[in-house]
């Protein structure tokens, strides 16, 4: 009997990384289908601005829970446009780690997607490597929606980070500002089967796009193949 409880605790450990991974694919899927989704909203991401974007971030259904004043919690991906200046095409994914204030757009405690597109180098670079408060560490603004809408205008000229939620049906420019934003690296670890850094994954390209990142990769090379900001 002892021996069939210990074969059966084996089995269970060596499934873990294996479960794990599993998890962290079905986020990079989910990422994708949330891109591809908000893509084919008549009034999206303006043209203008996601072409000038280094980097995307993409939090599927983020949850909205109350302690105190209220909080949110999520996880999702992040891919940048290849090399040090951002000017290659999209690479693999990393996984990241919303944590932060109460998030106005939330209906009734509606889960909600977010994107966050990440408008200058700098900005990405520190998400890269270390935790950034949205707002504090890096400006950020409400993204404008349409796609006649420009990029040319004061508050997203100014900002480092521009975000986006989708909550039933309904997509707008939303402030994340107070909340923040940090690579998971525990999850690249259960992605990727080994130990590797969001910025070795970026600027290295440390390990190659996972297939359930296809569709997140592929949809953005489709919508934005060239980045066409004036950042060097």
């Amino acid at each position: 009997m002892n021996k069939i409880w210990l074969g059966a605790a084996l089995l269970a450990v060596c499934a873990l990384p294996a479960f794990g991974q599993d998890k962290e694919q079905d986020r990079v899927e989910n990422a994708g289908k949330v891109v591809q989704e908000i893509m084919n909203i008549p009034d999206d991401i303006p043209q203008s601005v996601i072409d000038k974007a280094d980097c995307v971030v993409v939090l599927p259904s983020v949850v909205k829970f109350a302690i105190g004043i209220g909080g949110s919690y999520g996880r999702g991906v992040m891919t940048c446009r290849g090399g040090r200046t951002f000017q290659g095409r999209w690479g693999a994914p990393s996984m990241m780690a919303l944590e932060g204030g109460s998030f106005g757009l939330q209906l009734g405690g509606q889960a909600t997607d977010f994107v966050l597109l990440l408008m200058s180098p700098r900005s990405a670079q520190n998400i890269l490597t270390s935790k950034v408060k949205i707002g504090g560490d890096a400006s950020a603004a409400a993204g404008p929606v349409g796609r006649n809408a420009s990029a040319e205008t004061d508050v997203t000229l100014r900002a480092e980070i521009l975000s986006y939620s989708r909550a039933r049906g309904l997509f707008a420019g939303v402030s994340l500002s107070g909340s923040t934003l940090r690579p998971d690296n525990d999850a690249n670890e259960k992605l990727y089967g080994k130990k590797v850094s969001a910025s070795d994954i970026v600027f290295k390209k440390a390990v190659p796009a996972p297939p359930s990142a296809s569709v997140l990769i592929a949809t953005l090379n489709k919508r934005s193949p060239k980045n066409l900001s004036k950042n060097p």
